[in-house]
């Protein structure tokens, strides 16, 4: 019996031992609060294309903005990481990045068709993202350097014109299906870094049209080409025309046929997209939570809605949780529409052999 006490009282203070020990190894890992995680942490914002351009400039824009409203307060710092049409960062983010909500990025938003039609460089899966928040849905454009002579889409109809595209994004996209569907001519240049490379191929003379840029984006950041006519916008793709672009034709209505105007406006859908912000896979709910609120926030704060405006940036923000609803449903559109599409658009390699960058 003496035994007997003398062991039970042994396993009650090992317990006990046991007890505080557990607890004292804890508390940072899984205790540790949103705004003590975020408190004096720099947090990267990954860009996946070069400096200059729309996706890199609305980055700069949120990072500028979006700490003062995540608990904490952390600073935000800009990164760009070009290369494969922004799959390059994605593919860090998705594989190597830390999965703890500190880093943030923009990619294309083409990339959700491109996994829906099964682009083999496509080596992460876009719906399990993060998203945060999209501050700008806005519609894309095809525009022609006036000095080529290309007027409108008949042009790219008559004779073969030079495309400037940074890779497998809508910059080739786009002009692949109107080749397909429209019968227009262009020919696909590979290559470019980002948007603001091709426009200076455009300066150059060295391509003739810029496959895909926002109308946004002509505005804020070459306002002087609209007013000196130096480009023609050819087509808006979107699934509504932008109110000051009444003039210009619409993709999906161009189609000659309703299975023609499903396929294009699948690929138009992912304007609602626009310059998105997503963190890793596997961030933990409560930071997500944190930093989709913090976007919410942000969008309405009058400093952050000041600067977009010195920038000539318009705001029209979606919301993360209603982006991540609309990537499911591109990635899961109807197969026929899919398949249509992908045949139309091919991979990235098929888009390299209509022409490779100089």
């Amino acid at each position: 019996m003496h035994m007997s006490s003398w062991r039970l009282k042994r396993r009650a203070a090992l317990a006990a031992a046991l007890s505080l020990a557990v607890p004292a190894a804890a508390p940072g890992a899984c205790a540790q609060t949103v705004e003590a995680f975020y408190q004096n942490r720099k947090m990267d914002m990954v860009i996946g294309y070069s400096p200059g351009g729309t996706y890199d400039l609305y980055a700069r824009l949120v990072a500028r903005h979006l700490g003062a409203h995540i608990p904490g307060a952390p600073s935000i710092v800009p990164r760009n990481m070009p290369g494969g049409g922004s799959r390059t960062a994605i593919a860090w983010m998705y594989s190597v990045a830390p999965k703890d909500g500190s880093i943030l990025g923009t990619g294309d938003q083409s990339l959700s068709i491109a996994q829906a039609l099964g682009d083999p460089q496509i080596r992460f899966d876009v719906t399990k993202l993060v998203y945060i928040g999209n501050p700008a849905r806005e519609n894309n454009t095809t525009a022609a350097w006036a000095a080529s002579g290309v007027k409108t889409l008949q042009d790219a109809m008559a004779r073969e014109v030079t495309a400037g595209a940074t890779g497998g994004s809508t910059s080739s996209q786009y002009p692949k299906a109107m080749n397909a569907l429209l019968g227009t001519k262009f020919k696909i240049i590979l290559g470019y870094p980002g948007g603001n490379d091709i426009n200076l191929a455009l300066e150059r003379g060295e391509v003739a049209v810029r496959g895909s840029n926002s109308w946004q984006s002509w505005k804020a950041t070459r306002p002087d080409w609209l007013r000196d006519g130096k480009i023609n916008i050819l087509v808006q793709i979107g699934l509504q025309k932008a109110p000051d672009l009444p003039d210009v034709p619409l993709l999906m209505d161009l189609a000659k046929t309703e299975e023609d105007r499903a396929v294009l406006r699948l690929l138009s859908a992912p304007t609602a997209i626009g310059r998105p912000i997503f963190t890793t896979p596997g961030a933990p709910e409560e930071r997500v939570k944190a930093l989709r609120t913090a976007f919410d926030a942000m969008v309405k704060d009058a400093r952050f809605l000041d600067d977009a405006k010195r920038e000539n940036f318009e705001i029209e923000p979606v919301s993360g949780a209603e982006m991540q609803k609309i990537v499911a449903e591109i990635v899961t559109a109807p197969e026929p529409v899919r398949k249509k599409l992908g045949e139309i658009i091919g991979s990235v390699e098929q888009n390299t052999s209509a022409g490779a960058k100089p």
